[in-house]
């Protein structure tokens, strides 16, 4: 079976929990920052709708060679604005990777942050650890920062506490 095959469930399955959460992202709430060391809220969810893009920029370089100077992070002004950037992102990685052979799989990436390496690995791993497991990490980060917010939560792999239909009345309301 080709890599793209075993690939792409995952992705689909991942897309969509993660534009689930997205969603649920509050316009009135956009500057919320749960702490003076965490990105605010518009930040972390920017970075989420950006992380799909990678895949579709590691599947056309070998090469990333970044500056302090050259990153500007997305941060969205509206839900729609997020979700618009989310699904572009979405659309283009999931055509790269629907057409990525194994051996492009397994051409080696790299990357420079202001002239030093920081990894160098296939670009499934790159795609694996780098892109899903790192939006999965920030898509959790932003489900607590929704319950630090006093936001509903969604499920993502069953229900949340807000959608579970075994909760008690009194455990939805605390």
């Amino acid at each position: 079976m080709a890599i793209h095959d075993m690939l792409l469930p995952e992705f689909d399955q991942e897309m969509a929990s993660t534009r689930k959460m997205l969603s649920a992202v509050p316009e009135d709430h956009l500057l919320f920052q749960p702490h003076a060391k965490s990105w605010k809220l518009n930040r972390l969810a920017g970075h989420i709708a950006e992380l799909p893009g990678w895949i579709t920029h590691t599947m056309k370089v070998e090469l990333l060679e970044l500056s302090p100077s050259d990153y500007h992070p997305f941060e969205p002004a509206s839900r729609a604005e997020l979700l618009d950037k989310f699904d572009r992102n979405v659309s283009d990685a999931r055509a790269a990777l629907a057409t990525a052979t194994d051996e492009q799989f397994n051409v080696l990436w790299t990357m420079k942050w202001d002239g030093n390496v920081v990894m160098s690995q296939p670009r499934i791993g790159v795609i694996r650890s780098v892109v899903l497991n790192h939006l999965i990490h920030h898509r959790a980060q932003l489900g607590m920062y929704l319950r630090l917010a006093n936001q509903t939560v969604p499920g993502m792999y069953g229900p949340s506490a807000d959608e579970n239909p075994f909760t008690t009345s009194k455990e939805k309301a605390a």
